[in-house]
C-alpha cells in the first residue's frame, strides 16, 4: 500500500521547483493533491496532466498565499472538492536578495509577507478542519539561511527564521489535538532557479558541502513525504535540515 494513499493534501507554490518535486513524490505515493500557483500557466496544466497518470485526484488552483482571504477561500474550496484536508505543505516563497544598505523597504516587506504571512494564512485557513478531524500534518518550507543567516539575504533569512519559530509554537499549541507541525530547512538545492548561476559558482557551493553535491527537489520531497506520512507520527516541532551536512 502506498504510504499516502487516500490522504488529501494542499501544496502551495506547487507548479515548479521544490513544490513540483513534492507534488510528484506525493502523487507517486497515492496522495490526492490540490496545489496552488499565482497564475495558471502551461507548467500548471502540464503538471496536472502528468500527475493524473498515477490514478490520483489532482487539481490546480490560482491562489495568492500571502493574501489572507485568498487562503481562506482556497481551504474552503479544497474542502468542498476533496472532502478533507489531511496535510498542508506551505511552500510558497520568493527571494529579493541585496545587502541591507541597498535593500528597499518594499523588498524587505514583500519577502516577509509572501514567505511568512503565507504560512500564517494557510495554516489558519486549514486549522478548523484539522481540529474537527483531530488529525493533521503541517509542513513548512524554511531554509538553512533561517538557521545560520546569510549576507545579502537579511529579508529572506528573517522570514525563514520566523517560520521556524512559528512551527515550534504551532506544534506546542496543537499537539494535544493530534496535529503535527514541522519545518524543512533545505540547503543548496539545484532547481530551475540555480541554473542561472555560473558553473564555477555552483561548483564552489558544492565543494563547501560535506557530501560534495547540491541537493535536488527529490531530496526535499522525500523528507516532506516522511513528515506527511504516518511514519512520522511521533515527530512534531522540529526543523529538519536537508543540506548535505552544510550546517554540521
Amino acid at each position: 500500500m502506498k504510504i499516502l494513499s487516500e490522504k488529501n493534501i494542499i501544496i502551495t507554490g506547487g507548479s515548479r521547483g521544490i513544490g513540483k518535486g513534492i507534488v510528484e513524490k506525493f502523487a507517486e505515493q497515492g496522495a490526492n493533491i490540490a496545489f496552488t500557483c499565482m497564475k495558471m500557466s502551461d507548467e500548471s496544466f502540464e503538471l496536472v496532466k502528468n500527475i493524473e497518470q498515477f490514478g490520483v485526484k489532482i487539481k490546480a488552483y490560482e491562489s495568492d498565499a500571502s493574501d489572507f482571504d485568498s487562503a481562506i477561500n482556497l481551504a474552503e474550496t479544497v474542502l468542498n472538492d476533496f472532502g478533507s484536508i489531511d496535510v498542508l505543505v506551505n511552500n510558497a516563497g520568493i527571494t529579493k536578495d541585496n545587502l541591507l544598505m541597498r535593500m528597499s523597504e518594499s523588498d524587505f516587506n514583500d519577502v516577509m509577507k509572501i514567505n511568512m504571512n503565507s504560512v500564517f494564512n494557510n495554516t489558519k485557513a486549514v486549522l478548523r478542519q484539522m481540529l474537527k478531524q483531530k488529525r493533521g500534518s503541517i509542513i513548512n518550507l524554511s531554509s538553512v539561511v533561517g538557521v545560520k543567516g546569510n549576507a545579502g539575504q537579511s529579508n529572506y533569512s528573517s522570514s525563514k527564521s520566523a517560520i521556524n519559530g512559528f512551527t515550534k509554537s504551532i506544534a506546542l499549541e496543537l499537539g494535544s489535538r493530534n496535529i503535527r507541525c514541522n519545518a524543512i530547512a533545505p540547503g543548496f538545492i539545484e532547481t530551475e532557479m540555480t541554473k542561472s548561476l555560473k558553473d564555477d559558482v555552483v561548483e564552489q557551493w558544492r565543494q563547501n558541502i560535506p557530501l560534495k553535491r547540491g541537493g535536488s527537489a527529490l531530496d526535499v520531497a522525500n523528507t516532506a513525504l516522511f513528515l506527511a506520512s504516518d511514519m512520522s507520527s511521533y515527530i512534531t516541532g522540529q526543523v529538519i535540515n536537508v543540506c548535505g551536512g552544510m550546517l554540521t
